[in-house]
């Protein structure tokens, strides 16, 4: 490549994205090291399909069974795309930390630009908290179903941990993920690279190996075009059924606006923090649908996978891997060390999480947005906003708490890690392509003339998964079957909207500059 050619000692490096940053109005106080691998590693692996997949695999094969896993994976993934790629588009436009909520800011024009900041803000922060909450406590469970497999199972005396010791293990998992956080960015970098290279090896392994040690599989005729109807939840519609299993698809491919929250922290971020988001996103989808495509080959029994009574107490993949291995071999120990690979992926999946949350967090309060803001985003010697890190930690553990009192609360809650973030996404969209359709003007990355028709479909598609998602997901309805999705979602606009009008309007102004005139 001739144009790096020479010495160029003697030069001062220009980073488009630090270049970028400052004509936006704030300077550098993070530190620039992430390579568009790293920045796409960090996305990549917070989507982390074997997180993802693996943790509500149940709700799949529920509603739909293989034909929701496959197809509707591919929905999805195609809607989650437009989604990304007009997010990307933003973002070469504004890299900045806060992301979304910046971007709102600087699409909404000055009447609106406050209002408009705020309410992005804070659906992006809570529903990161959200997805911290739920990825954490999501190994917890399964750190317990393999002490359980490890111990017997289910029917041979295996030790199942209570609520508590559940929520003891997620605590310690979020303490290790704020002290890992607590390291330099360089430090970060290499781990997400290997989170991401963990995921893309995991898959490959998974996918292959689990068909392969079953004595039993299911044709190709079943993995493509058996629909499981058998619920037990009251519901028989076969597009209901379909549209409640999408959840599972939609869950997994979420969180890549990390790409964004890390581009002051990523080397010519107008270029490369776009480039993180689609290409998180598109290898997820490929390597996703391998991964769904080789476990579903071991599906033979849909009722006994989901059946409590089972080794693994109703935990699918569990039972499928477990299975797999003991009628092959006599034993389920293969089945518990694949667990342990997915394990070490939700793992890393929650590490990112913290990263991602500490920098929203980080900018979100360097304009004055949150309580005591001073303190969040303070940055300490080695770079790091490290107040904001153990600020995300601890308030994705109280969320958890609630599933002390009850599982249905919990899982509202861990709702708005879906329908919250993607309404934080699609805010920002939507002002593009209203207020800001003639006014935009765009970065290196540019969608050109289909920017406002791939816009209007990602704002679509948001809507439509905000309806489906707050969907009864059993008959009748009673206290312990309701939805409450759109309960907390709702909950979580009046507080936001509450707090703004009685207080915020008075002094948030959006973001503001922090470089001295």
């Amino acid at each position: 490549m001739g144009g790096f050619s020479g010495d160029q000692s003697s030069l001062p490096a220009i980073d488009s994205g630090q270049t970028r940053l400052k004509e936006l109005g704030y300077k550098q106080e993070l530190k620039r090291d992430l390579s568009v691998f790293s920045n796409f590693a960090i996305s990549f692996s917070i989507i982390s399909v074997l997180t993802g997949i693996t943790t509500t695999y149940n709700t799949g094969l529920r509603f739909g069974g293989t034909v929701t896993l496959v197809y509707g994976w591919f929905v999805a993934g195609a809607f989650t795309m437009c989604v990304g790629l007009s997010m990307a588009e933003i973002c070469s436009s504004y890299p900045t930390s806060g992301g979304l909520y910046y971007w709102s800011a600087m699409l909404a024009g000055p009447r609106w630009a406050p209002l408009a900041s705020w309410m992005t803000g804070w659906f992006n922060i809570v529903g990161q908290w959200a997805v911290t909450a739920s990825v954490d406590f999501s190994l917890a469970q399964l750190i317990q179903v393999i002490v359980l497999l490890s111990t017997g199972g289910r029917n041979g005396g295996g030790y199942k941990g209570s609520d508590y010791v559940v929520i003891g293990i997620h605590g310690g998992i979020l303490f290790i993920h704020a002290l890992l956080n607590s390291l330099p960015i360089s430090v970060l970098s290499f781990i997400g690279q290997l989170a991401a290279l963990w995921n893309l090896l995991g898959v490959l392994v998974l996918m292959i190996l689990i068909p392969l040690v079953s004595t039993e599989t299911a044709t190709t005729k079943f993995v493509f075009t058996n629909f499981n109807t058998d619920n037990g939840l009251g519901i028989s519609s076969y597009a209901y059924i379909f549209v409640l299993g999408l959840l599972m698809s939609q869950y997994t491919i979420t969180g890549y606006d990390a790409s964004a929250h890390m581009t002051e922290e990523t080397i010519d971020a107008d270029k490369n923090g776009p480039r993180g988001i689609i290409s998180a996103i598109g290898i997820s989808i490929l390597f996703g649908w391998g991964y769904i495509l080789g476990i579903s080959y071991a599906v033979t029994d849909i009722p006994y996978l989901l059946s409590e009574t089972n080794n693994s107490g109703g935990y699918a993949i569990a039972e499928i891997f477990y299975l797999a291995f003991n009628n092959r071999f006599g034993s389920g120990t293969g089945g518990i060390i694949c667990l342990g690979i997915v394990a070490v992926a939700v793992f890393f999946c929650g590490m990112s999480s913290v990263t991602s949350n500490s920098r929203m967090a980080y900018a979100f309060s360097r304009d004055g947005a949150m309580p005591m803001s001073p303190l969040w985003h303070k940055v300490n010697s080695r770079e790091v906003p490290i107040n904001a890190v153990w600020l995300s930690a601890s308030i994705s553990f109280c969320m958890a708490l609630t599933s002390l009192g009850s599982i249905v609360a919990f899982q509202a809650m861990v709702s708005i890690a879906t329908i919250g973030l993607y309404i934080a996404y699609a805010i920002p969209i939507l002002l593009r392509v209203t207020l800001s359709r003639k006014t935009f003007v765009p970065g290196p990355f540019s969608l050109g003339r289909y920017g406002v028709v791939v816009g209007w479909v990602a704002v679509m598609w948001v809507t439509t998964i905000s309806v489906f998602f707050s969907l009864p997901v059993a008959y009748p309805i009673t206290a312990e079957t309701l939805n409450y999705t759109p309960v907390a979602v709702a909950g979580l606009v009046a507080i936001t909207l509450s707090y703004w009008l009685l207080s915020a309007r008075r002094w948030f102004t959006g973001p503001v500059s922090n470089i001295l005139s």
